[in-house]
């Protein structure tokens, strides 16, 4: 009797896990919690309707445009524009019937207008790591596409995480300032370019350039122009599920036999079974690698100083034989390629080395820029040293309040940007702050306790006697996070003129104007260019040159 009971208690255990597991099928608005100000951020997710756990389904991210929305995203992408008459208001509240598809599709808020650089890029890879989660992603079936300043997100994410995707379409793509850096990326994927011919914010004659560039890149580019259609090209391009046809021709191939990377950032220099582990700062590093018979590569590098291989699992290596690598027509052979072995040059040659655990250096997750700060997780902090007045006081705290405004009214298109960064004391930041998020800490040693307890680990401070005449902003890493410190004035004071033609489709100032900077800006009041403005070396030191200028400038203390 007892083990009759057992089993029907257990059955129904089973049976209400399983329908509690249900999920539900068709267009649904999900979220993920972002630690970039502890909010939940929305996304909308398209089920198929049979969808099956124990299947691995295709996956597409779709990017909205600017003055849109994850919820008219997802229609865009299934071909529904606005009925006539109907305003994008009117067409977020519902999502009308259409053709089921066997991908799962996700379409991300990402905060609003701010393009797909820094807190929204962060966004996207998070909604990513959630669907994920939740869902069984084919790895080697995961494609990108967007519209507008989605189809600019489109080139900046998937060139910049090229092993990621199997194939990217953007759609009149607003290109966000550096991406003509990482082109040579899109070597290992196709990429379809959908063009307006008569496009007056994107202009077809820029687009035509990048499918040129992608070409010359060795990319394999497919274009479509539509003559005559203005901004609004995506209604033919995502027509009648378009894309997702043109999608399921593509499989992401893990192990190419020849690969292309290229980089400004550490942030971003990994491609496959290829890592680029340093290279000249300043500098775009490139680096072409392919297997020309078992175990035997020949590597081609501008600019990079030091690389590795990860060959575990790739068909054309066997980790039991002879290791041969043409690198810059140098040949290196050796017994066996181990993790941990990185190829490093030494003068004008290479030799292989094992990794080492490095001090103070730039490396991913700590290389800087200031713009770097506010990407992710950050506190604003104003200070209390110094016995300030309530009226003093109120003033510090202003400033640090300035520097958090996100959320500000940019007009009707483009909008808020919605990231609610907090702003404390530096008598209310506790360790776990410090452990968690990266500082802007604003004042001096004299004004604020945080940049008097890291004073001995930061490399310069502004002179007591500039405080009112100048401005000085850096970041520094402390332990595993960042601060960045701004003593005198703030750094948005420095007025920085930004041509980008997609200017406005970027992170709203004050934090904004850090993208125009690199380690550090010193500026004097009023004057329009700044004093300096430079990026440490890879060791996180002033170079001898950058030392003298700041110097004479007579407003600094080096440390």
């Amino acid at each position: 009797m007892f083990m009759k009971w057992l089993k029907f208690l257990l059955f129904i255990s089973f049976a209400s896990a399983a329908q509690a597991q249900m999920i539900k099928s068709g267009p649904q608005v999900l979220s993920f919690h972002s630690d970039v100000d502890d909010t939940e951020q929305p996304y909308t997710c398209y089920v198929p309707k049979n969808y099956n756990p124990k299947k691995s389904y295709p996956f597409v991210v779709m990017l909205h445009g600017a003055g849109s929305n994850h919820r008219l995203a997802m229609r865009r992408v299934f071909g529904k524009s606005n009925f006539e008459g109907e305003n994008d208001v009117e067409a977020s509240l519902y999502f009308p019937e259409w053709k089921d598809v066997e991908y799962i599709v996700a379409t991300p808020l990402a905060r609003g207008t701010m393009g797909y650089q820094g807190v929204a890029e962060k966004d996207v890879w998070d909604m990513i790591a959630d669907v994920k989660s939740r869902f069984s992603i084919d790895p080697d079936r995961t494609y990108l596409t967007g519209l507008s300043m989605g189809g600019g997100g489109t080139l900046w994410l998937g060139l910049t995480r090229p092993d990621f995707w199997a194939a990217i379409a953007p759609v009149c793509p607003a290109a966000p300032a550096g991406v003509e850096k990482y082109i040579g990326n899109a070597f290992n994927y196709p990429v379809h370019f959908f063009q307006g011919g008569a496009d007056p914010v994107v202009k077809p004659e820029g687009t035509r350039k990048l499918v040129e560039d992608f070409k010359s890149a060795g990319s394999q580019v497919e274009y479509v122009e539509y003559p005559g259609v203005l901004h609004d090209s995506w209604v033919n391009a995502y027509d009648n599920g378009n894309v997702f046809t043109w999608f399921s021709k593509f499989k992401r191939n893990p192990y190419p036999e020849k690969v292309k990377l290229s980089t400004a950032m550490h942030k971003y220099n990994t491609a496959f079974w290829l890592k680029i582990e340093d290279f000249k700062k300043g500098n775009t590093a490139k680096i072409e690698a392919g297997f020309e018979g078992k175990n035997n590569l020949v590597i081609k590098t501008e600019n990079v100083d030091a690389f590795s291989l990860d060959l575990t699992n790739h068909p054309s290596f066997s980790p039991k034989q002879k290791v041969t690598i043409n690198v810059d027509g140098q040949v290196l052979s050796f017994a066996e390629l181990k993790a941990g072995h990185v190829i490093s040059r030494s003068g004008s040659s290479w030799q292989v080395i094992e990794i080492e655990t490095p001090g103070l250096r730039k490396t991913s997750g700590s290389e800087g820029p200031m713009f770097e700060v506010v990407s992710d997780r950050h506190i604003y902090v104003y200070g209390t040293g110094g016995n300030p007045g309530k009226d003093e006081l109120a003033r510090r705290q202003a400033v640090a309040q300035k520097a958090a405004e996100w959320s500000y009214s940019r007009g009707d298109f483009l909008g808020r940007v919605m990231v609610f960064p907090r702003v404390l004391s530096d008598r209310e930041v506790r360790p776990n702050d410090i452990e968690r998020s990266h500082l802007v800490l604003f004042g001096t040693a004299k004004t604020n306790t945080l940049i008097a307890k890291f004073g001995d680990q930061l490399p310069m401070e502004l002179k007591e006697d500039k405080l009112e005449t100048n401005g000085l902003a850096y970041v520094f890493p402390i332990g595993k996070k960042y601060v960045l410190v701004n003593s005198g004035l703030p750094w948005w004071e420095h007025k920085v003129q930004n041509n980008h033609p997609f200017a406005a489709l970027s992170s709203p100032l004050p934090a904004g104007n850090l993208a125009a900077f690199g380690d550090w800006v010193l500026f004097e009041k009023d004057k329009p260019e700044a004093l300096s403005a430079s990026s440490f070396n890879k060791n996180w030191k002033i170079s001898p040159e950058d030392a003298k200028k700041l110097k004479s400038t007579e407003a600094v203390i080096l440390k």
